[in-house]
């Protein structure tokens, strides 16, 4: 019983769970914010920070921003030992009928030279280094032209560099907007440098660690040593992760980040981390002669005896091995039981915060219209797309990254996986889940599957090979440029796509994010609708009244702003700026133009009879005048400011088919 017990003992210290990775925050002090991990120089409540300027509020019943910077009074949404993202309001000015303005000024102060504001992960036009405060203003606007009448506003505001081309925003009761958008800043200790603080004793740099002079100035940070990891603010925050390596293998020496080994007497080993000393080669025969010397009288005289006693000890501790196997086996079936359990209960934990429920009671409220989507494996998905390696990215935007892959069965997919953050989000992700499953046409994207167990949820979708419209309209190296005949095709297509999603699908469906860039080309120039993650489904009486938009600059409906209502027609508008781009190949909003989008620009050129001053030269060259002018008209009519003037999709997929074939007629008559 003894023994059984001490082999319990040995194999749980074996196999047990490993040591709890120590805390980066101040000891006694609160770690997390609502799944913010808050590291020690700032800290929330009095003591648990370094000075005013890293002290932390945290208020749990704010469901978006919980956690702020007392000094200003910035909302945080992520702090790391380099740097802090915070919201930062944009700058705005509009202009009424009046010639009137309302300006909007935003002062950019952090408030404290212990931050300032990340010139390398932040990005505006002239963009300074290492600014701690600054001023933006948006001026006038041309308003002898009537501008004002399209676009009586405009904006400003830095940004962080990698937040995508899709914003968020609420609009106000005045018709003024406020929005925030996230912001780096670097942070820093003090104002003296490294060499000062340590001279007067007040470097804070902990065991372990090395000090750094701040890049922008006076002040410094600590960084652990190669080899340790932790806070290098506390005293001991550097810890080696290395525990007693030279167990069992000799006696240890550690060194920093590091260690060697040193083997007994009699061994050596060829490397200073081999797993094991073996016996010196120099030593070998004298050791085995000393042994045989003692020996062999004893197995010589009473070799019998011996026999039977080397038998009855080779039993035995067949025996003890053998129930040494058995006890081993059953804990590792245990620990194996354990772990399965644990992993299945992790599936699960996702699987609901992804929005599995609500998948299934949307899929269940409507089991004859939807078609069964395919449940992936994360193992599949991650041997498909080389665990998502960023040489298969295809593209990024505001909801996530695409990865090209290969199944299983040789067939080549796109993984979508999701940028979604926390719990509030997940509904747009199960929205494009369920509004694709539902719709089963040429032209718009086919959902093939999804994985809901893992962290951030995936979704699967047919690989579609030759980019975007985008990229052949405004890309520097694509192949060549579209013919009149494709870009007819291309149009047609879309506009039969949308109008299915607005009146042929079994609820109508609103895209809401109609660009270029969304709409994809396979081999044969075939066009595809793709990125529903901002769609909704629509009531019979196609209006959506919100105060919240997802959507891109350039194709905005100007209807919205003014009504905070959202409607097919919206859609419609999107469409007409995607004409304008197949006709002039100029992007919906350049800053080749200064402020002027696409849209004023095309207005204008067709209200003074100077359309083919700005259609594509090659367009120009190939089609005949009367299909370039039908072409544009159609787009003018889909760009109208009142919507009741706009077409619907249905009569603009009809003009647009009737304009192909008149075309080919042509073609063909010629």
């Amino acid at each position: 019983m003894l023994l059984l017990v001490r082999l319990v003992m040995i194999i749980f210290f074996l196999f047990g769970p490993q040591a709890v990775e120590a805390s980066i925050s101040k000891p006694g002090c609160p770690e997390k914010c609502k799944g913010i991990t808050v590291p020690y120089p700032f800290g929330i409540g009095e003591g648990c920070f370094l000075d005013k300027a890293f002290e932390l509020r945290c208020n749990q019943s704010e469901a978006r921003t919980p956690l702020h910077l007392v000094n200003g009074d910035f909302p945080v949404v992520d702090i790391s030992l380099d740097h802090v993202g915070i919201l930062h309001n944009a700058t705005s000015g509009c202009f009424d009928k009046f010639g009137g303005r309302s300006v909007r000024y935003v002062q950019y102060d952090v408030g404290d030279n212990q931050f300032s504001y990340s010139h390398t992960q932040n990005k505006l036009t002239a963009m300074p280094e290492d600014l701690t405060r600054f001023r933006l203003r948006v001026d006038s606007m041309n308003t002898e032209n009537r501008s004002w009448i399209t676009s009586p506003c405009s904006l400003a505001f830095i940004i962080k560099r990698d937040h995508g081309e899709v914003f968020l925003f609420n609009i106000s009761k005045i018709a003024r907007f406020i929005f925030s958008v996230p912001v780096i800043l670097n942070w820093k200790i003090g104002n003296i440098s490294c060499r000062e603080a340590q001279g007067r004793g007040s470097c804070l740099c902990g065991k372990n660690s090395h000090c750094s002079d701040s890049a922008g100035g006076l002040g410094y940070q600590c960084r652990c040593m190669l080899g340790y990891h932790g806070n290098p603010y506390l005293p001991d925050g550097c810890q080696d992760p290395k525990k007693d390596p030279c167990k069992n293998r000799g006696n240890c020496v550690n060194t920093p980040g590091s260690f060697f080994c040193t083997c007994p007497r009699g061994y050596n080993s060829s490397r200073s981390r081999d797993t094991s000393c073996l016996v010196d080669d120099s030593e070998r025969d004298t050791h085995y002669a000393i042994l045989l010397g003692r020996f062999l009288p004893l197995v010589a005289a009473p070799f019998v005896l011996d026999l039977l006693a080397l038998t009855f000890v080779a039993l035995a501790g067949l025996g003890i091995a053998f129930f040494i196997l058995i006890v081993v086996a059953m804990f590792s079936k245990l620990r194996h039981e354990l772990e399965e359990k644990r992993k299945n209960e992790m599936k699960r934990t996702f699987f609901k915060r992804n929005g599995g429920l609500l998948l299934e009671q949307q899929m269940s409220s409507d089991k004859g219209n939807v078609v069964k989507t395919k449940v992936f494996g994360l193992e599949e998905l991650e041997k498909a797309t080389d665990d998502f390696n960023k040489n298969r990215v295809l593209g990024k935007g505001g909801g996530g990254t695409v990865f090209k892959g290969m199944l299983s069965d040789g067939s080549i997919v796109a993984v979508k996986k999701s940028n979604i953050v926390d719990e509030s989000q997940v509904s747009h992700f199960i929205n494009e889940v369920f509004i694709l499953s539902q719709i089963d046409h040429r032209n718009i994207v086919k959902l093939l599957g999804c994985c809901l167990e893992t962290e951030v949820p995936l979704l699967v979708y047919e690989y579609i090979s030759n980019g975007t419209l985008a990229h052949h309209l405004h890309g520097e190296h694509h192949a060549s440029p579209l013919s009149w005949e494709t870009r007819l095709r291309i149009a047609a297509e879309v506009a039969g796509a949308l109008a299915y999603l607005h009146s042929w699908a079994s609820r109508a469906i609103f895209h809401r994010d109609i660009k270029s860039n969304n709409i994809l080309l396979d081999k044969n120039c075939r066009a595809v609708v793709s990125d529903f993650g901002i769609s909704r489904s629509m009531p019979v009486n196609k209006t959506h009244l919100t105060t919240m938009f997802g959507g891109t600059f350039g194709y905005l409906d100007p209807h919205f702003f003014r009504s905070g209502q959202f409607t097919d027609k919206s859609d419609v508008y999107a469409f007409g700026v995607v004409l304008a781009e197949l006709l002039t190949a100029i992007k919906a909003a350049s800053s080749s133009r200064c402020e002027e989008g696409l849209v004023e620009y095309f207005r204008s050129f067709m209200k003074q009879n100077r359309l083919l001053e700005i259609v594509q030269k090659s367009v120009v060259e190939e089609a005949k005048e009367e299909e370039i002018f039908a072409f544009a008209n159609i787009a003018r009519r889909c760009l109208k400011m009142n919507i009741k003037k706009r077409p619907g999709m249905i009569e603009v997929a009809a003009d647009l088919d009737r304009l192909r074939t008149m075309h080919d007629d042509t073609v063909g008559g010629e």
